[in-house]
């Protein structure tokens, strides 16, 4: 019988993040304690998101609103980092960055999690930006899916391909 496995990846759906954006800007043009600051938030490139403000706590505030409309799409904030907020001239600039991919740094610690903790006979193997946890018995892999559920790696797990 051949061995049963999943990939343990770090993902994030762009097209949820669009919808959450889109859905943050169209809130911090109609409220009322945004007017006349000039507050708007938009994509910078493919993976970044620019937040800004000509007031500092009104920038801060964008990056609440725009982290609201994330936890409603059921996306982790593990998978958004922002930056601190910087001024220059009249305004103010917060740049948060999408973060996918498990690099080998986090796949090297998840892989010796398993290893110490998890069933004997488990395997895991680093393939590029993701983890395939496998084993003879399925029992095995929904106690390493939970040991993982368990622990904080700093970034967002999500378990695929279970077969």
């Amino acid at each position: 019988m051949a061995d049963s496995s999943f990939d343990v990846v770090s993902k994030v759906d762009r097209q949820e993040v669009d919808n959450a954006l889109n859905q943050a800007a169209k809130e911090l043009s109609q409220r009322y304690d945004f007017r006349g600051t000039n507050t708007g938030i938009d994509w910078s490139g493919e993976e970044k998101i620019v937040i800004t403000s000509d007031a500092e706590e009104r920038a801060v505030a964008g990056l609440e609103v725009f982290r609201e409309k994330l936890i409603r799409r059921d996306i982790s904030l593990k998978a958004f980092d922002a930056g601190e907020p910087v001024g220059s001239g009249k305004t103010f600039k917060i740049t948060g960055e999408i973060v996918q991919g498990i690099d080998s740094e986090h796949a090297k610690k998840i892989a010796k999690k398993i290893r110490d903790e998890g069933p004997k006979g488990v395997k895991a193997q680093i393939q590029g930006d993701e983890l395939r946890v496998s084993s003879k018995k399925r029992d095995d892999l929904q106690a390493i899916i939970a040991l993982l559920k368990g622990e904080d790696f700093g970034i967002a797990l999500q378990f695929v391909n279970y077969r």
